[in-house]
């Protein structure tokens, strides 16, 4: 019940070594660390994108070259549905991603996919993976150990840390995310917040038919099982569980612990 393969689709899925089959569905976030530490990163850094340096200008990414994009045509489509386009030159590059003036990246553990729009003010520590077709938005604050799969938003003042998106996993406005796992199609209304942390100390339990089971974790946000939805301003307390196609109306506090498919959140 527990198990990652029930909160989960895991057949497109580009970093199986996260997810095992018969895990816990908490796991990923204690095996993400070291995933990360073995991660294959390339070199980021040229003499015009500099590491902890706000960009001057916007630069392009395609095909592992770095372009200015000073005179490159931008159309705006849907970033998630790969319709962010780039011409230069009257070329238009297949994929190319674009690094807006003013965002900024610190460390050498940044991987950026094809497709992605990164918007000014946004903040991204190492280490990152960032999937094909994400839209990291102004003023996004991405602390490090953070794993997206294909067409996520990293959204505007949104906060994340050590955690994991899936597919089409979408944070748009306002919110916190620490120390949690967004399954695929899942979206936070603005100003969902994940607590991460409670008030007494010591790892945080899970009951599983009247056993309690140790995470292993101090710090444990939410797990939001796939086509799950947060209301506006909703709070998880921490160690949420969600299994699939669970719903948290706006205004509303999820208990922690496990709450079966189809759950309904109001209070």
């Amino acid at each position: 019940m527990l198990t990652t393969e029930s909160f989960f689709d895991l057949t497109s899925n580009l970093h199986p070594q996260l997810f095992q089959a018969g895990e816990y569905v908490w796991e990923p976030l204690n095996n993400l660390k070291e995933y990360l530490r073995q991660y294959p990163f390339e070199p980021l850094y040229t003499s015009v994108f500099k590491n902890n340096v706000p960009l001057d200008r916007t630069l392009i990414f395609h095909n592992g070259d770095i372009l200015a994009g000073d005179e490159a045509i931008l159309v705006f489509g849907d970033t998630t549905k790969g319709k962010l386009q780039v011409s230069l030159g009257g070329e238009l590059l297949a994929g190319a991603s674009v690094l807006m003036a003013g965002s900024c990246f610190s460390g050498n553990e940044i991987a950026i996919g094809k497709g992605v729009l990164i918007e000014s003010g946004a903040m991204i520590k190492a280490p990152v993976v960032i999937g094909d077709c994400n839209e990291i938005r102004q003023g996004a604050y991405l602390r490090g150990h953070i794993v997206s799969g294909r067409g996520c938003v990293l959204g505007h003042t949104t906060e994340i840390k050590h955690s994991i998106f899936l597919d089409d996993a979408k944070a748009g406005h306002f919110n916190y995310i620490g120390d949690s796992i967004l399954g695929n199609n899942t979206n936070l209304g603005a100003g969902t917040k994940f607590a991460n942390l409670r008030f007494i100390d010591g790892n945080i339990h899970i009951d599983s038919d009247g056993t309690l089971i140790d995470t292993g974790r101090k710090k444990f946000g939410a797990i939001l099982g796939d086509n799950c939805q947060t209301g506006c301003n909703s709070v998880t307390n921490p160690g949420t569980i969600l299994a699939r196609e669970c719903f948290v109306m706006p205004n509303a506090t999820a208990r922690s612990g496990f709450h079966p498919q189809g759950s309904v959140i109001r209070s």
